[in-house]
């Protein structure tokens, strides 16, 4: 009987297609920061770990743009209400004491905006806390939403299919929830799909200027 030998290849070397995503069991912390370099920086895939199981996901372009508008919106709203924000995008977020890294398709500093400030792209969570808001505009895997409760994001946002759901992490587990501490005084999980729609068929811009108008006359 012979021994069929293990075949290593190179992680650069899996093509994924837009909507598609590989899952690896069984990784070591090592395994997925030598993963993680190999990868590199300069690439469209997003990765989520946890606990040894690692994802690899290329998204779809269609989910692109609800998660650029819906970033926009957030901005729009906390500059209306003169709150400060810091933008971190896809930064790559690991907590190795939690065996749990990821990247966002979109994050925000808000309540810890200041803190951050002078931190570049390489978050280092046992110096800095996690992100306030996190923004997931897809279906998010249990592994997705596993390490963004052992980074300890205190927000997560789903779009997916015209909706919003608001992950608020509470005892240590994620609870879905119609309200955004982050905006206790808007209608969030309403809001925000109406506005990427509107946005979808009006352009971006139009939307905006509008949005803002309207905050400021609210606030009158």
């Amino acid at each position: 009987m012979t021994t069929a030998t293990p075949v290593s290849v190179p992680i650069k070397s899996i093509e994924l297609n837009p909507g598609s995503m590989v899952t690896i069991h069984d990784l070591s912390w090592e395994q997925f920061e030598a993963i993680l370099e190999e990868l590199g920086e300069q690439r469209s895939t997003r990765i989520a770990y946890n606990n040894g199981t690692l994802e690899i996901m290329s998204p779809l372009p269609a989910h692109e743009r609800p998660n650029r508008i819906i970033g926009y919106i957030v901005t729009t709203l906390l500059d209306a209400e003169e709150r400060d924000w810091e933008d971190f995008g896809s930064t790559t977020f690991r907590r190795k004491k939690k065996m749990a890294g990821l990247e966002p398709d979109t994050c925000f500093y808000i309540q810890n905006a200041q803190r951050v400030r002078d931190c570049m792209m390489n978050m280092d969570l046992d110096v800095y806390p996690p992100p306030d808001l996190a923004i997931e505009a897809d279906v998010t895997s249990k592994t997705t939403l596993e390490a963004y409760r052992n980074i300890g994001v205190p927000e997560v946002w789903v779009y997916d299919n015209r909706q919003l759901k608001i992950n608020l992490l509470q005892a240590g587990q994620y609870v879905e929830s119609i309200n955004s501490p982050i905006f206790p005084n808007l209608p969030i999980s309403e809001m925000i799909p109406e506005l990427v729609e509107e946005a979808l068929r009006e352009g971006s811009s139009q939307v905006l200027r509008n949005l803002r108008k309207q905050m400021s006359q609210d606030q009158e």
